[in-house]
């Protein structure tokens, strides 16, 4: 099995539903009871919507505090955007502040199982290395073809080439606005993160991708002062 922190948590409500299982290794061993006892539990934090909006306070250089948070759910994100010259810091129990620089250094990521870095915040490092001074280097070692957003980044004038299972990344001064096409949930995250600091208007379509993933995530770009709308299937940013 996975180790997730998400697979983790699902065994632990089993556990209080009754189940016996005991995890050796990447094997876990499950015995069903079948009588289920009633049990209350808290859901842990999406973690990696969390990392997404600290991309974002990266990106845009800004200043955002993040509640409700398992920083040690996100260590190796954490290290690579310290590495990207990002301050982050413990504010309270379950809250982190981010606080992006000006400018950035560019990083050598390769994806990994837990607690490795997620191929789930692929897609958005790619977003805020396009726009880092220098050559970064993305390798993709769990899933294939998980570099389609790239070619929409390319549209907004990122100059990103794919070989293989690795993405090579010029930074380039600026972004521009376009519209341009969702393909999966983090690729559309990827693209809201490119839009924040493109020049000019960007449209994402079809994110009904990035719904499966994110609550209202115009909502929360808002209120932390991005300029973003819902469109009937899409964000103009």
């Amino acid at each position: 099995i996975a180790l997730e922190p998400e697979v983790m948590d699902l065994i632990h409500v089993l556990k209080k539903m009754g189940a016996e299982i005991s995890v050796d290794g990447r094997r876990a061993l499950i015995k069903g009871t079948g009588s289920p006892s009633n049990f209350e539990h808290r859901v842990i934090p999406d973690r990696i919507e969390a990392g997404t909006l600290m991309v974002a306070s990266a990106i845009t250089e800004g200043d955002v505090v993040i509640d409700n948070v398992v920083p040690a759910h996100l260590g190796a994100v954490i290290e690579k955007l310290r590495e990207y010259g990002t301050h982050i810091e413990a504010v309270g129990a379950g809250s982190i502040r981010v606080v992006g620089q000006d400018g950035g250094n560019n990083l050598t990521i390769e994806t990994s199982e837990y607690p490795g870095f997620p191929t789930d915040m692929q897609a958005q490092f790619c977003s805020l290395l396009s726009v880092t001074q220098g050559r970064s280097i993305v390798v993709e070692r769990i899933f294939e073809n998980r570099f389609q957003h790239v070619s929409e980044l390319v549209r907004m004038g990122a100059n990103i080439t794919v070989k293989n299972r690795t993405a090579y990344i010029e930074g380039v001064e600026k972004l521009w606005g376009a519209t341009v096409n969702s393909t999966d949930l983090r690729a559309s995250a990827s693209l809201v993160l490119a839009g924040l600091v493109a020049e000019g208007t960007t449209i994402v379509r079809e994110i009904h991708h990035l719904d499966r993933g994110y609550e209202r995530l115009e909502e929360k770009l808002r209120k932390l002062g991005a300029s973003i709308r819902r469109l009937p299937d899409g964000y103009e940013i």
